[in-house]
């Protein structure tokens, strides 16, 4: 009789043996995710063949060369890369990732920024990826950044009609202290960056998140030889100004970095190496009554850069 009346009910709802089921099925999953993370969809393997490539691919150079992609990993950091707009080519997501906030957050700023393919991976390929970082499932692959040559920077000062103010960095080995040195340059009118191609900071995504976005805007140069560099721009006309803390004369009397000039800053530590200082047509020192034994490159970078900004107005 009592399986009877269950078939005869018109109650609605979880009925005796079915444990909820059909409640459960009516529950939300969440927000449909993108196309390009749905299996099976056209979109999703056009991304995934997109990402494969960009990964195998060889980095091509050019003129002024291209750095290696880089692979920024961890919730963390590939949220903050995407806030502070690191260019980026793939994100990819782990298969059965817990959807949490930084994760919806992480897939929302990848489709509004546009451009960015996403890429479901199993946890195994993501490992391998990352050489067994802790990924946490998100890992965000940034482009080699397309570096400008030495030349390139004075032409396009010259071509807007200006003197040419730029900043090399001799033995700078941290990308945060080149995104300070790319924000500075890019507040006070200079026309780009030198870096030497090896022993020296590139721009990867820690530069780009320091320099506040002002990567986009400010080009960096990178040079086989800083020194060779160096003596082409003192070919063109160009004075060659080395920060050192011994200098022969203060920043503040140097009317050479009214004119066209290429400031020349050191590590924090080491100060400029021996053929870099003297190349240098000036070495200048900043004064600093408090005692301080030294700044660090972006620091002095910017007390440099405005003393000359302050003469060119």
């Amino acid at each position: 009789m009592a399986a009877n009346n269950r078939r005869m009910s018109g109650k609605k709802g979880a009925q005796v043996g079915s444990g909820g089921q059909r409640r459960k099925g009516l529950e939300g999953k969440g927000p449909t995710p993108p196309a390009e993370m749905r299996k099976g969809h056209k979109k999703n393997r056009v991304a995934n063949a997109k990402a494969k490539q960009s990964v195998r691919r060889p980095t091509p150079r050019g003129r002024g060369g291209k750095g290696t992609s880089e692979m920024v990993v961890g919730r963390n950091p590939v949220v903050e890369a995407l806030r502070e707009g690191v260019p980026a080519s793939t994100l990819y997501v782990q298969q059965f990732i817990d959807n949490d906030e930084r994760v919806r957050e992480a897939l929302q700023l990848a489709g509004e920024r546009g451009g960015i393919h996403l890429m479901e991976a199993p946890r195994p390929e993501l490992d391998r990826m990352t050489n067994g970082l802790n990924h946490q499932g998100l890992v965000l692959q940034v482009p080699p950044y397309e570096y400008a040559h030495p030349e390139d920077l004075a032409s396009a000062a010259y071509d807007e009609g200006e003197d040419p103010l730029i900043v090399a960095l001799d033995g700078v080995t941290d990308p945060r202290n080149l995104g300070a040195v790319v924000r500075s340059v890019s507040a006070f009118g200079g026309h780009g960056v030198v870096v030497p191609e090896r022993r020296a900071a590139g721009m990867t995504a820690g530069a780009w998140k320091t320099s506040a976005g002002t990567a986009a805007r400010t080009p960096v140069a990178r040079a086989t030889n800083l020194t060779r560099a160096l003596e082409a721009y003192k070919k063109a006309g160009i004075a060659v100004v080395g920060l050192a803390a011994d200098g022969e004369h203060e920043i503040g009397d140097l009317e050479a970095l009214g004119g066209p000039v290429v400031i020349v800053v050191g590590s924090e530590g080491k100060g400029l190496s021996r053929l870099v200082g003297e190349t240098c047509d000036f070495r200048v020192r900043i004064p600093m009554p408090g005692g301080a034994e030294s700044l660090n490159a972006g620091v002095a970078a910017g007390v440099v850069l405005y003393e000359a900004a302050r003469r060119r107005a």
